[in-house]
């Protein structure tokens, strides 16, 4: 039996196994099946957890917390009163996502795309809590989340095809300098694209957008947020970028056959842009190589952080240990939609290799 505590955290638009949507179709698997069942089979212990489609990373954040401490979500009073909702949200008590919370658990956190960031500030937190919070709130109420001292409760950090430092998906829609409708894209995209926009839309209850995902996706924020989540020395950390597109011989790039059709649209644009952020970062032609939402450099390891390619005999703590590029769209490592993949053994593979890591230790035993 395993021991370590694997839970996996969906991305943007997605669900877990607290939504209806995972018994019919489950994130983690797809058509495929199934993955944690898969996984539990083998004998890891896994579990797929359920937050807000299109929260902010913040937000996100507190609902994994609750579900595995299982408590009330505790959004924070300060958060809270900043960005114009409710402090407190679903209360799990009654059905915490894993069976045991306390010095003994040792958490591996896999968090596709934005499920990314959610997994790294939620790991941040739960080592260094929030000052803010601390000095808003009364001892007796404040979440421990917030207090922090609980990073020795995380073994290892897993992104997935994660925007890391941020995705021109967004960004570029706001460049007055590019116009991302003057690209020239398949006639018969338009209408799968239109859906993704809609199913990615954030319903309004009248909090601050700043306080939603997209506003974390955009470069400026990422870069931002990665300034705030330093690497642990304890922890280890993996990433693994995807791309499903090739270079043209102008320099853009373009999405291969097969690329789910929900992401070819955007791939095109997103292949063909160079610009700058509102903040001014420039954004060079390294960033049109993508996978259909996320730009393949930007999900392989948070800017100025320490990295490395993955080295199976040399696993070292605090350091991105960055696997070989997966030839996939954004969905690969879901098990894809319409184009249907079979990730059993990459998630088979990858949870063994986890597994056999000695903390403490600079390589697997």
């Amino acid at each position: 039996m395993s021991r370590l505590t694997y839970v996996f955290v969906h991305g943007l638009s997605g669900w877990g196994s607290y939504d209806k949507t995972y018994q019919r179709l489950p994130y983690w698997g797809m058509r495929g099946g199934d993955l944690m069942v898969f996984l539990r089979e083998k004998g890891f212990d896994c579990y797929a957890a359920s937050v807000a489609p299109t929260g902010s990373a913040w937000d996100r954040a507190c609902e994994l917390y609750a579900q595995i401490a299982g408590t009330k979500v505790d959004y924070g009073e300060a958060h809270s009163r900043k960005f114009g909702h409710e402090r407190f949200g679903r209360d799990f008590s009654a059905c915490p996502l894993i069976p045991v919370w306390n010095e003994g658990t040792h958490l591996v956190l896999l968090g596709h795309s934005f499920g990314g960031a959610t997994v790294r500030l939620f790991a941040q937190l739960l080592a260094s809590g929030d000052q803010q919070e601390q000095e808003s709130t009364p001892d007796e109420t404040l979440s421990p989340l917030f207090a922090g001292g609980m990073g020795a409760r995380v073994h290892s950090i897993v992104t997935l095809a994660s925007p890391m430092n941020g995705s021109t998906a967004y960004d570029m829609m706001e460049d007055p300098q590019f116009d991302p409708h003057s690209v020239r894209t398949p006639w018969w995209c338009e209408i799968p694209a239109r859906m993704m926009v809609k199913r990615a839309r954030a319903q309004g209850d009248g909090r601050d957008e700043r306080d939603l995902a997209g506003y974390d996706m955009h470069i400026d924020q990422a870069l931002a947020m990665n300034a705030r989540m330093p690497e642990q020395p304890g922890v280890y950390y993996f990433s693994v970028p995807c791309r499903f597109t090739d270079r043209q011989p102008d320099g853009t790039h373009k999405p291969r056959r097969g690329m789910e059709p929900l992401m070819v649209k955007r791939s095109w644009q997103m292949g063909a842009y160079a610009g700058s952020t509102r903040g001014g970062i420039r954004v060079d032609e390294s960033w049109r190589e993508n996978d259909g939402l996320v730009n393949t450099v930007s999900a392989m390891s948070p800017a100025g952080a320490p990295s490395k390619p993955l080295d199976r005999a040399q696993i070292e703590p605090g350091v991105w240990n960055v696997f070989p590029t997966v030839e996939g769209d954004h969905m690969w490592l879901q098990g894809g939609l319409l184009h249907k993949h079979d990730v059993r053994d990459f998630y088979l593979e990858l949870l063994t290799m986890i597994e056999s890591i000695v903390p403490g230790q600079s390589s697997p035993a």
